[in-house]
């Protein structure tokens, strides 16, 4: 076997085109064996190929450059095991995220095919919600904030009701949260003992009253979960409910739960005046 091959002959070998190897070295993601001054010929040797095809892989995979720079200096830096396991760390990370995509890719294709089914609808009932008393954190969510005021909040209530409650946390949200990108939030936890002197600030005693509403339960992750909004929407409409611009959610099962979205369950109530809720039913 030779111990060197020109650029045409290694492209040939590793089925990557002459234009590809030209531009991973450009890259520095394949630098050749050995380049001819003279001619500026590049050649390959034996030992080049796995990492040819190793970087094809990471590459047809959307691997970042920066990445995959980091990731070539893990395994070859010689730094023996660690790097090795430095390097695996890097792709393993991207497989996940690889992996999150694939599921929300899935989970989207579900949602379009169930919105092209004429014959697909979820259903929705009108029900009323018993009274309840809750520990709760009310906020103003301001406009671009991230989700991290649910963690914030589902902390402060976690220290506030020492032991985890039987029934599922919820929460009752203005409609300009969704409309609008910010609004009130009251996120609560089921507690009939009373707040105890060294809970949070945040927590404060709530009693939910008695409301009407159309719901629905939403089964798996919440990629779709605007379907099951769309579909109570439509309920509240066909009917002629008259909103209270408020929507309950609660985590039957949830993250605190199980970490496969699959089992999720979420109970989403579109909060309706009562009179017309009861005149519907």
């Amino acid at each position: 076997m030779a111990e060197r091959w020109t650029i045409g002959e290694f492209s040939r070998i590793t089925h990557l085109s002459i234009r590809t190897l030209r531009r991973y070295h450009a890259q520095d993601l394949l630098v050749p064996a050995q380049v001819d001054p003279a001619t500026g010929y590049r050649y390959y040797t034996p030992a080049q190929i796995r990492l040819a095809l190793t970087i094809k892989r990471l590459r047809e995979l959307d691997l970042p450059l920066a990445d995959l720079h980091s990731f070539l200096q893990a395994e070859s830096g010689g730094a023996g095991e660690a790097g090795r396991r430095a390097a695996q760390q890097i792709v393993a990370a991207h497989l996940r995220r690889l992996e999150d995509r694939l599921g929300r890719t899935q989970r989207a294709v579900q949602a379009l095919r169930e919105l092209f089914d004429p014959q697909a609808e979820r259903t929705v009932s009108l029900e009323v919600l018993a009274p309840q008393r809750v520990l709760a954190v009310s906020l103003d969510v301001p406009p671009g904030a991230d989700l991290s005021w649910y963690d914030t909040a589902m902390d402060d209530l976690d220290a506030a009701a020492g032991r985890r409650p039987v029934l599922p946390p919820g929460g009752r949200y203005e409609h300009t949260l969704f409309t609008d990108g910010h609004g009130r939030a009251t996120v609560y936890l089921p507690a009939e003992a009373p707040l105890a002197p060294a809970a949070p600030a945040t927590v404060k005693p709530l009693r939910l009253p008695e409301r009407t509403a159309a719901v629905a339960t939403h089964c798996g992750p919440h990629d779709d979960l605007d379907l099951t909004y769309a579909a109570i929407g439509s309920f509240t409409a066909r009917h002629g409910l008259r909103s209270q611009n408020l929507v309950e959610e609660i985590y039957l099962v949830g993250p605190r739960d199980t970490d496969q979205p699959d089992r999720w369950r979420t109970l989403v109530a579109w909060l309706v005046d009562p009179d017309t809720g009861r005149s519907t039913a």
